[in-house]
């Protein structure tokens, strides 16, 4: 996939062999269009442009939803405020420290306890904080996922080359062709069946590199209930995706 530096809008062209037709998809962070293999980069070039009051009337509908999406971090970080974590809302607590770092830890009943150094202002104290606990996140996501990766591979001996975790704003985990596996970190603030739910769709596009139906039973084989937990990413994923 490659940008077309020719148009005025930067968008991906994404070749699919189950597309009939092109066609033109914008999400938040990107504008994709989907082609069939025979479609040249003329034609592909043409169709955007002669779309392109769609396409802006598009990019406001999307940001708007966005902009309404509400938050489920604060907005800034202060002693007091509550931290999305594995589907609950656990309490920031911030302690002045001797330390010249600041450090994070997660206490099972305080919630999550920062030591700031003293003398940092406020200001730089929020950014900070947030900073350290989207790392800490990460570390957390890619901990969690190996602990899943671990539990449901060896069921059909579905193993990943590799995983990495990334910061995405449309996607919640990706399967490429060598079978490395992309999960967004953002995860981590949902509820932990929902992080399992995406570890397990990712591990079956192993062994199917499409949405079939043969795909799909092997989820459900898998995870019965997956519906539900697909459908809560529908409904409360653009908040997740809003980040820290």
């Amino acid at each position: 996939m490659k940008p077309n530096p020719n148009s005025a809008l930067h968008y991906i062209v994404r070749r699919s062999a189950r597309a009939k037709n092109t066609r033109i998809v914008v999400k938040p962070d990107k504008i994709e269009v989907i082609a069939p293999p025979h479609v040249s980069e003329r034609k592909i070039k043409n169709f955007v442009e002669a779309q392109q009051d769609w396409i802006k009337a598009a990019i406001l509908r999307v940001t708007e939803k966005t902009h309404a999406v509400p938050s489920l971090a604060p907005q800034h970080y202060v002693d007091g405020v509550s931290i999305p974590f594995q589907g609950q809302q656990l309490p920031l607590r911030i302690k002045p420290s001797s330390a010249k770092t600041v450090r994070l830890n997660l206490e099972q009943e305080a919630g999550f306890i920062v030591s700031m150094p003293v003398g940092i202002e406020p200001h730089q104290s929020s950014e900070l904080i947030r900073q350290l606990l989207t790392r800490w996140m990460k570390n957390q996501t890619r901990h969690h996922a190996g602990v899943l990766i671990d539990k449901h591979a060896p069921r059909h001996s579905l193993y990943p080359r590799s995983l990495k975790i990334k910061t995405q704003k449309s996607r919640w985990g990706s399967c490429g062709p060598n079978n490395d596996i992309n999960l967004n970190w953002l995860l981590m603030l949902a509820p932990p069946i929902i992080m399992e739910y995406v570890i397990i769709h990712e591990l079956c596009h192993i062994r199917h590199k499409n949405h079939s139906r043969d795909f799909w039973q092997l989820v459900a084989e898998y995870m019965p209930d997956y519906l539900q937990h697909r459908q809560w990413l529908k409904q409360h994923g653009a908040s997740l995706m809003k980040g820290l």
